[in-house]
């Protein structure tokens, strides 16, 4: 097959909008019916009745990076470009006539994403928490690009190649895996990066660069057996040393963000061409699911010489396809590497990632055929999409979920009856009814949760099922505790679908005697706020991992990184120092048992609901695999003419 030829620049703003009408078409959100029940105890007729008021959330919602719109859902509908969007050479000019077009109590446009728990900033270890949200200017600017037809002509790959064009929803950061702190970062390098250790669907680890790998008796030794004949994209081997120059960058590089991680490596050595030994300063179980993430993702020794910190502009891997161009805000395009040791797995000749931020314009661009597969599908566009016989949607359980944090010791706001007295905190959680937040807020779509692991997984706990609200012992909690109204804050990110959560939490809990008041904060203001200990009570996100450790630890360790209320007790500390120490996860799952009964009684956090990632395909797409750590996985893909 001939080269495929690099895309061309444009001094335009790109549009992957196909627009086929020389009126230029473009489309416009309308109301139609929104995500609340009609009827019920959380709809929005009950609401006015109840607090006579009500509050309808826009189209827009965007809670993993630009991905759950609640409340109403748009008709797409062709519109023609009004007077005040003008196109110019330099980009496009939007000003407010859509917003105005939706009319008063209609759907509201698109919001960034919701607030993680670092506020998105720099949540090295965590990847930010979900994701990083998007600068606030960024999305209106996407969104402007999407809306403006005919900015730039499509690609023109070689007669005959295979290219794959991906919406995801948002813009990754850098493609350098030791600064790299975003989950939208890693379905690029999924492409790009093979790692040591990958997982399966079900986050079970599965060989990749690594082809086995063996523990010590005292778990303070892993080795590991590298695969032979691997080729970086720049033509060097890959082997022992080439691992070792990697892990020790991740490990000692002022500003990686994987020198966390891997915390307890001691030393790398090399003990054979493909075999290498590393050497803990204490045993660390969680080091494998490190290795199936970033830290084990392999860069070419002689790249990283080159370019130094800037490897991230140009990274050069050892995985399927090579990087090609980049051009932010708009496309990051990679091609296939006919080098790749698993060549016979891949048949996509070009992968085109589109960041865009808006759910509607990416299922727009799905539907009219201009991608093909779209990440993160909002809850009220499934039926849209279930029932398009030219589509087909993809899900799975997510590991990731989002939790209720309560200050227990951090400073003068931990001095209340909330923060010094458990019951307070459990009978808070009796007032909650987590299926009706999933029913009110995603649809159902979503999976009620009271624990880190979701329902069913190895290291869920049966012995703690999800239960509904028992309005009764939430009150008989706090009469043991010798209150009977409780005042709090709930702090929230700044998006409609927060906004709605907090309004469903607020009305359940006032029945059983808390006062809940909602303050709805920027992502960096809520992050300072709770690394201050300025806050009762925060809604915060975590993405997951397959190590249950780094689902635990992070918050219920005394010195964990977003442990933000400084919950601390020293037989938790030892429950999780013990299944660290494990490798086997027959042995871990009692020990994890234990830590769920253990934070259940303490209460320091209020877990609501495990995410279901949510993907929408086009009917040329054959042999995608969903995963429940929400990457789009190429080995295997295909597209049908």
């Amino acid at each position: 097959m001939p080269p495929l030829p690099r895309p061309e620049h444009s001094a335009t703003i790109p549009s992957i909008l196909t627009n086929p009408d020389p009126g230029r078409l473009v489309w416009n959100a309308q109301p139609r019916g929104c995500a609340p029940p009609r009827n019920g105890p959380w709809s929005v007729a009950n609401r006015k009745r109840r607090h006579g008021r009500s509050r309808e959330h826009g189209n827009g919602q965007e809670s993993i990076q630009g991905a759950v719109r609640i409340g109403c859902r748009p008709r797409l509908s062709p519109h023609r470009i009004p007077p005040s969007v003008s196109t110019t050479a330099g980009g496009t000019k939007r000003q407010d006539t859509l917003a105005a077009n939706r009319g008063k109590g209609g759907c509201q446009e698109a919001r960034p994403a919701g607030r993680s728990a670092t506020g998105g900033a720099a949540g090295g270890i965590m990847e930010g928490l979900l994701m990083r949200t998007p600068p606030r200017l960024f999305r209106p600017f996407l969104l402007a690009a999407a809306l403006a037809s005919g900015a730039v002509a499509p690609f023109t790959p070689a007669q005959g190649a295979m290219v794959l064009n991906v919406g995801l929803a948002g813009d990754p950061g850098p493609l350098d895996p030791a600064q790299s702190g975003n989950f939208i970062d890693r379905n690029v390098f999924a492409a790009i990066c093979d790692k040591l250790i990958d997982t399966d669907a079900d986050m079970n680890y599965v060989p990749q660069l690594a082809t086995r790998w063996e523990w010590s008796d005292d778990q303070r030794v892993l080795t590991l057996h590298l695969r032979e004949g691997v080729r970086f994209q720049d033509g060097t081997a890959f082997d022992a040393e080439a691992a070792k120059v990697n892990l020790d960058r991740y490990r000692t590089l002022p500003r990686s963000l994987r020198r966390a991680e891997l915390a307890a490596l001691e030393a790398v050595e090399v003990t054979g061409p493909f075999t290498l030994r590393l050497r803990l300063q204490a045993p660390s179980a969680p080091l494998l699911a490190a290795l199936a993430d970033r830290s084990g993702m392999m860069l070419s020794p002689a790249a990283i010489q080159q370019r130094g910190e800037a490897i991230g502009q140009r990274p050069v891997c050892a995985g399927p396809f090579s990087f090609t161009e980049r051009v932010a805000q708009d496309r990051i395009v990679v091609d296939r590497f006919d080098g790749y040791w698993n060549a016979a797995a891949i048949s996509i000749d070009r992968i085109v990632y589109r960041p865009i931020t808006d759910s509607t314009v990416r299922l727009l661009n799905l539907r009219s055929g201009s991608l093909q597969i779209v990440d993160q599908v909002a809850p009220t566009d499934v039926a849209e999409v279930q029932s398009n016989r030219r589509l087909r949607l993809a899900r799975h359980v997510a590991a990731a979920y989002r939790t209720l944090q309560f200050n227990v010791a951090h400073g003068p706001r931990a001095e209340t009856p909330l923060g010094r007295d458990p019951r307070v905190r459990q009978a808070f959680e009796k007032a909650i009814d987590r299926e009706a937040i999933n029913q009110v807020v995603f649809n159902g779509l979503f999976v009620a949760s009271n624990q880190t692991e979701a329902p069913g997984s190895r290291y869920w706990n049966p012995d703690h099922p999800v239960g509904g609200a028992d309005l009764a012992a939430a009150r008989a909690l706090l009469r043991q505790a010798g209150i009977t109204r409780v005042p709090f804050t709930l702090q929230l990110a700044n998006t409609p679908v927060d906004g709605q959560i907090g309004e469903v939490i607020q009305s359940m809990a006032r029945d059983a005697g808390f006062d809940v008041r909602l303050e709805q904060v920027e992502s960096n203001a809520g992050t300072q706020k709770n690394q201050a200990g300025d806050f009762d009570a925060a809604l915060l996100t975590w993405s997951g991992r397959s190590d249950p450790d780094a689902n635990l630890s992070i918050w219920f360790a005394c010195n964990g990184p977003f442990n933000f209320g400084r919950y601390c007790n020293p037989r938790m500390e030892a429950l999780l120092g013990e299944a660290r120490g494990l490798a086997d996860p027959a042995r871990r799952a009692p020990l994890y048992r234990q830590v769920v009964d253990l934070y259940r009684g303490d209460a320091p956090h209020v877990i609501l609901y495990h995410y279901t990632w949510l993907w929408g395909l086009s009917e040329r797409v054959e042999g995608f695999v969903p995963n429940a750590d929400g990457l789009i996985r190429v080995q295997g893909l295909r597209l049908r003419p």
